[in-house]
């Protein structure tokens, strides 16, 4: 059975920094597309950062020159590295994969895609962030 366990979440500072982790167990596969969404107050899910087994990495304009997306193979976790962090940053942060290689070999690992493309959920974090 897979899953994801998402950790380091908290409550910071505007301008601060968060890394948040996501450990995976249950699954072997050599060709996977990861990611990390956020769901804010009243907001719809969003995608913000994915991570290919290829280690090709694509960002959401918002997040892109502060935050960074990067595994640990060997240990399979999943990491988001969070810097200068901002009010609107504010959200549930999901961990989330595409194990079955559909993404990589077709339309594409970007966090543009749906939801739906992705099945296999963490259960979420909070990240907190005051002005």
């Amino acid at each position: 059975q897979v899953q994801l366990v998402e950790s380091g979440g908290g409550s910071v500072q505007a301008g601060g920094s968060l890394r948040l982790s996501c450990a995976v167990s249950g699954v072997s596969n050599s060709h996977y597309c990861m990611a990390w969404f956020r769901q804010g107050p009243g907001k719809e899910r969003q995608g913000i950062a994915t991570i290919a087994s290829t280690s090709s990495t694509t960002y959401a304009d918002s997040v892109k020159d502060r935050f960074t997306i990067s595994k640990d193979d060997a240990k399979n976790i999943l990491y988001l590295q969070m810097n200068s962090l901002k009010p609107e940053d504010t959200a549930i942060y999901y961990c989330a994969a595409d194990w079955s290689g559909y993404l990589v070999f077709g339309p594409g690992c970007r966090p543009t895609q749906p939801t739906t493309q992705f099945r296999s959920w963490g259960q979420g974090t909070q990240v907190t962030v005051s002005s």
